[in-house]
């Protein structure tokens, strides 16, 4: 799939929750690999913040995030607006923000998903990158028992459990199965307060803009009507009369549901954070902002630390290419074919396989007492895999062969010895150009990278 962005700008306006303050933000299509860019304009020099999960530094009602350049620059309350961005599959965008927070609408994300959908998206010519989950991931806040467990699967799920110490909100579950559902299940529910969190809320210098029509307000623990009065005087909103326990809003919720519902929203905001969609199945158990972005931290460590993950590789599916189609198409023999199948190829890439066994004739030299696979023949592999990729965009490709020009940026991170599997991610890092191909090569061994490089082809006709 391609990376996404908007195909034209919108604009939300609004009061802030935190700073009461009224906030306008703009939406724009951004280049690709831009990923999610905040720009303060209210600020000297209009500094921006990159939405990633390193960048957050505070997650006290609310994720923050703040420039690594100038502690200054922050934005908060962001959560919203990136769920709606993420489920859309919008991968770059810049938003534009005239103050330290993005206005809270009305508690949810259904503005950000309703205009999201008015101007609409447009691929753009880079290949879009997932997270994808290969093993069970699990963090855990030891003192309150919450925790996330990210599971291995083809597509992207969410189950979310929530649990208060309260008679009104006790135990609450809601679920998304598919993206396509956001919308309709997921963006109108609005975030949520206990009356009894307001007033050290209000005392911490926060929720200066929340109100009955952008947050549902539980009223759990009988208070005095004088008690409820000095609260709305303390934020500035009209008195209200309450007689008994309940939700207090005069709009009825949208879902039984809705505050688990709206938990699980937040969770798909801190997940953005990520940097790139996630492929796999998210169980939730009492989630809250500062679990969510530690999950998206951590994920987010193992990415900076090797930026390109392995491609899935399930032996029992048959393969693209075996090896009687990949000697039609490339002239190697015995001892120089070093690529067994091809397991996947699209217009931009192609992903093989080479099974190192302890026979290959390289290890009688290389060496008798420590077998290890010379550099240059794994860059030989990958050569012609690429040469696989080029063949594959011309017709009878038996009748040209694939010639090396160019080789760049070289790098063996661990040694391959027999009994490994390779596998080969080949990608064209331009358009072919005149029988002219230049393309970025990785190998993995398992999860690891073992060695890498960038180099030219070109093909010509066999005479």
């Amino acid at each position: 799939m391609k990376q996404r962005t908007l195909k034209a700008p919108f604009s939300v306006s609004g009061k802030g929750l935190h700073t009461g303050i009224h906030i306008n933000a703009t939406f724009k299509p951004a280049e690709p690999n831009t990923g999610y860019l905040f720009k303060r304009l209210d600020m000297q020099d209009e500094p921006t913040i990159l939405a990633l999960a390193e960048n957050v530094v505070e997650t006290q009602r609310g994720t923050v995030i703040a420039s690594k350049i100038n502690k200054e620059a922050r934005v908060s309350t962001i959560e919203h607006a990136l769920a709606a961005l993420y489920a859309a599959g919008i991968d770059n965008c810049l938003i534009e923000v005239d103050a330290p927070e993005l206005p809270i609408l009305d508690g949810s994300a259904m503005e950000y998903a309703q205009k999201i959908d008015e101007v609409g998206f447009e691929e753009q010519d880079a290949d879009k990158e997932y997270y994808v989950v290969k093993h069970r991931i699990k963090v855990m806040d030891e003192e309150s028992g919450a925790s996330l467990i990210v599971l291995p699967d083809d597509d992207f799920s969410i189950d979310t459990m929530i649990e208060f110490d309260s008679p009104i909100l006790s135990n609450q579950f809601a679920s998304l199965n598919s993206m396509e559902n956001f919308r309709n299940e997921i963006a109108a529910c609005r975030t949520f307060v206990f009356v009894r969190e307001i007033l050290p809320l209000v005392q911490n210098n926060l929720i200066k803009g929340g109100d009955l029509d952008n947050a549902i307000v539980i009223y759990d623990t009988p208070m005095k009507q004088e008690e409820l009065d000095s609260i709305a005087d303390l934020m500035g909103v009209p008195h209200k009369a309450v007689s008994e326990l309940g939700y207090l809003n005069n709009k009825p919720l949208q879902f039984n549901n809705e505050p688990a519902r709206h938990k699980l929203l937040d969770l798909l905001g801190d997940l953005a954070l990520i940097g790139r969609p996630l492929k796999g199945r998210i169980v939730a158990t009492r989630p809250g902002h500062t679990l969510n972005t530690t999950l998206a931290k951590k994920i987010r460590m193992e990415l900076r630390h090797q930026n390109v993950q392995a491609p899935v590789y399930n032996p029992n599916e048959a393969p693209v290419m075996d090896v009687k189609r990949i000697r039609e198409i490339l002239p190697h023999r015995y001892p120089m074919q070093l690529v067994d199948k091809v397991i996947d190829i699209k217009e931009n890439y192609i992903v093989a396989i080479k099974n190192v066994t302890a026979n290959e004739p390289f290890f009688t030299g290389h060496f008798p007492e420590e077998p290890v696979m010379p550099g240059v023949l794994q860059v030989e592999a990958m050569a012609q895999t690429g040469g696989l990729l080029v063949l594959s965009t011309v017709d009878e490709p038996e009748r040209y062969s694939t010639y090396f020009m160019k080789i760049d940026n070289v790098k063996f991170r661990q040694k391959v010895v027999p009994g490994d599997t390779i596998i080969f991610h080949v990608s064209f890092l331009t358009p072919l150009r005149r029988g002219c191909a230049l393309m970025r090569g990785l190998a993995f061994v398992g999860e690891k990278v073992v060695s890498e490089a960038e180099f030219m082809a070109q093909i010509i006709k066999n005479k």
